[in-house]
Order: C-alpha cells, then structure tokens, then sequence
C-alpha cells in the first residue's frame, strides 16, 4: 500500500511541474505536429503528436496539456517495470526497488515531466519487458510484445531494439518459441502497426528513414575518445551517480547470469544491443543521452537484483537531485551562470523574446514572426501575442499539411548560435534591423539578431498553429 501512495504523491508532484515549467523547444515543435496530424513527418513517428493531441483536449492547449499523459505514463510504466520485475525473479519482491531506482534517475525524472518521442517510448518498451516476461507461462503473451513493440516504433525508430531484443532471447533461451504461432501474430502485430509510418516515408521519399538513418555519415573517428567520454559522463550525471554505479553492476550479472538463466537471458537480451550500437556510434560521432533510456528498464531490474540493502540510498539520492532539476525548471530559484543552467538554455525567456520580438514586428510594419530553426518558430507560435501570425521557414515544413506562409513582409529571428546570414533561398530580400535577448534574472540565455525580410516565391515556409486554434 504504501508504495502506491509514494507512487501517486510522485506523480501528483511531476503533473504539478508538468504545469509550472515553460515548454522546451522540442516540445513546443511536437505540439506543432499534434495540430497537424499525419503518420510520420521528418524527425520521428507520430504517436508523440497523439498524446499530445488527447492531453490538450483534456486540458486545453497549456503546458500541462502538452505534458498531460507523461507523469501518467510513467507511473504506469513503473507499475509494469515492478510487475515484470517481481515475474522474472519470484519470491525475491525486487519490484518496487527497480521501479525506485528507475524512477530516481534525472533521465526518467525529466522525461515524465516533458513531452518527447521518449516518453511513449520508454512507455511501450516497459510493457513489451512485461509482456516478455510472461511469456513463459503463456506464449499468448506475445501477441502483446508484438503490440508494445508496434506502438514503440510508432513512437521512435529505436524501438526496434525491442524486437532484436526478443528475437535474441527467444533464439539464446528458449528456440522452441519459434515454433508458436503467437510469436509470429506478435510480429505480424507490430508490422502492420508501423505499416502507415512506411507508407508515409513511401510518399515522401523516405525523409524520415533517411534522416535517421543518415547520422552514421557524420563519421570522425579522430574524435572517439571525446565522444565516448561525453556520454559516460553524461550517463553518470543522468542516471545519477549511485545508480549509475548500481546499473554498471547489473550489467555485469547480465552477464554472469544469462548463460544458465533465462530470466537474465531476458534483460541482457533487451539490454546490451542498445548499449553496444550507441558505443560503436560513439566511435565515430556524438550520442545525445536520451538514446540510452531505452536501455534504463532492463538495468533497473538487474541492479535492484544485486542492492536489496543499498537501492534505498541510492535512489534517494536521485530523487534529490531529480527535484532539484525540478525546483530549478518550474520556479527558477537559483541565478546560475548559463553553463551550469540547462534549464535556462533551454526554457527561460520564450515568452518575454515572443512579446518582444513581436513588439518590433508592429513598428517595423512586417506582417508575421518568423524562424529558420523549427525549435524558436514553435515557440514563437506557442508564446506570441494572438493576432502575431508566425512562419516556420525551412524545407521541413513542406511535409507537413499546414497552410502556406503569408505574403508581405516579414520578421526574421536568427540565433546568435548560428554565423550564417538569413537564408537566400528562402528571403529575396533581408536587412538587419536589431537584436534581441532571451534570459532570466539578468542572466543571458541567448542572443537573436532580427532581420526585416521578404520571402522569395516559392520558397519552403509554412503558417504555424497558435494555442486555440487562432
């Protein structure tokens, strides 16, 4: 009983941060996608846009509505983490540990208080965990991997990890599963879910696939070390140090465990192929952290396996740094200077740079707001004034089925982060007229220079949604 009131008091804390704190870029971009329905557009698939979309029909368009279904599904996913934990290993009762060490992580923590394509992900890869737990008892169970895994790739491209996953442990552990016809009803479940993501890249000469899988381009081997560094170090921070340390043992019972046991055949299965495709992409080009969460069900479990006295301590200590990044994300009671301030760099002063920005607009005479990055012409969409109309310009938003851009004359906001001048193929015409800031509590974020611009015709630019549908 008493882990499920910590369970709600947890969730009824992140809902509360969900509503309090400013929206990220990415997130304000994927709210774009959820007013613009479609089944896939250039970054990710579409189930993203869906929550999205029934979390501000429930709570209209504010940030907990965009927000809405994360605490819910991570709460859910914590309750199917400790079920598939408690499954795998009977009689142990190491459910509730790997669920508080799941949830004591930042990586988790942030991500139930924001809105991404992780936060479904992490959601159906945890019921496809266990739904291949049970298994075992009955093979009508993988009907439902088949759906999780399905959902995941309607969420992310990563995945897919889950289906190398089982098909792995189903081959290490138990090969007579190839012989049941639920397992190949799961696989025909998941194919025919992702079927409409396919049909989409078909249309639109698989600009997404393309784009995903285009990453292994970027290769700089001279830049392993840096890069391997970066994510061990961002992985330390991320899970938390004590847990971090608690998932490196996990790894090494996986390890120990697999060969003689089919339970840990499981999590290594799920587990390891993740790890191994982000090192090796290390090798050769940066891994954002994110990438790795899908991995974080799997190690809970290992690691709550091996600290049935240490786990408590462990996630306490997330649990204080994770409220500490939530303390700062919603109320901001630190000044930090800007490299010691994600939250700052990523959420601070949209809302006072879209009232600025559109102050200029009215005094230059320009009709619309606009960007070249998809992250500020969202935000600016989000926060502008109501009657501000605001213009995504890029090629992307040619995937998208949103209005053309408006003629007439415009206001270009281009970060101080980029040194390249406004894009001609985009403007016929561009000429500086100011700049302007983004901070919190006089502590600089970022810098825009504005730029009065006229569009070329023809040119990939779009008219983007505004909360209320204006």
């Amino acid at each position: 009983m008493v882990p499920v009131l910590l369970l709600l008091l947890l969730t009824a804390i992140r809902l509360a941060v969900a509503a309090a704190s400013p929206l990220a870029p990415d997130e304000a971009y994927y709210w774009v996608w959820s007013r613009a329905l479609q089944p896939g557009y250039l970054d990710h698939p579409p189930i993203v846009a869906l929550w999205i979309r029934l979390g501000t029909l429930i709570a209209g368009d504010t940030t907990l509505g965009v927000r809405l279904l994360g605490p819910i599904a991570a709460a859910g996913g914590s309750v199917l983490l400790a079920a598939a934990a408690d499954r795998l290993f009977p009689g142990r009762r190491l459910g509730v540990a790997a669920a508080g060490l799941l949830n004591a992580t930042v990586m988790f923590g942030v991500g139930a208080v924001t809105m991404t394509p992780d936060t479904p992900l992490l959601f159906f890869m945890t019921a496809g965990l266990y739904a291949l737990a049970r298994v075992p008892e009955d093979p009508r169970w993988w009907l439902l991997v088949g759906l999780a895994g399905g959902l995941g790739l309607d969420s992310k491209y990563t995945a897919g990890l889950l289906g190398v996953g089982a098909v792995l442990w189903a081959a290490w552990a138990w090969p007579r599963s190839f012989r049941s016809a639920w397992l190949w009803a799961g696989g025909a479940a998941a194919a025919l879910l992702f079927a409409p993501v396919v049909a989409w890249n078909a249309g639109h000469g698989w600009a997404s696939f393309v784009r995903q899988g285009g990453r292994t381009g970027n290769w700089h081997p001279a830049d392993a070390l840096r890069n391997l560094g970066e994510l061990l170090g961002s992985q330390f921070a991320l899970a938390t140090p004590a847990v971090f340390a608690l998932f490196a043992l996990g790894l090494w019972l996986m390890l120990r465990g697999a060969r003689r046991d089919r339970a840990w055949a499981l999590l290594a299965s799920l587990a390891f192929p993740g790890l191994l495709l982000f090192l090796q992409h290390a090798l050769g080009d940066r891994v954002q952290a994110n990438w790795l969460a899908v991995a974080y069900p799997p190690l809970a479990i290992a690691a709550a396996s091996m600290a049935t006295r240490w786990w408590a301590p462990a996630a306490a200590l997330g649990f204080v740094m994770t409220g500490a990044v939530y303390l700062q994300a919603s109320a901001a009671p630190f000044v930090l200077p800007r490299r010691m301030d994600p939250t700052l760099i990523r959420l601070a002063g949209w809302d006072a740079l879209a009232r600025d920005a559109d102050a200029l607009r009215v005094r230059q005479g320009a009709r619309y707001l606009a960007s070249e990055e998809y992250g500020p012409a969202s935000l600016l969409a989000w926060w502008a004034p109501p009657d501000a109309e605001v213009v995504g310009a890029e090629t992307r938003w040619s995937l998208f089925a949103l209005p053309s851009a408006p003629p007439g004359p415009g206001l270009l906001l281009l970060s101080q982060r980029r040194s390249e001048p406004p894009d001609p193929a985009l403007w016929q015409e561009a000429t500086q007229v100011g700049w302007l800031l983004r901070g919190r509590h006089g502590v600089e974020a970022e810098a825009f220079r504005v730029y009065r611009v006229v569009r070329r015709q023809g040119a990939a630019a779009a008219l983007l949604p505004r909360p209320g549908g204006k």
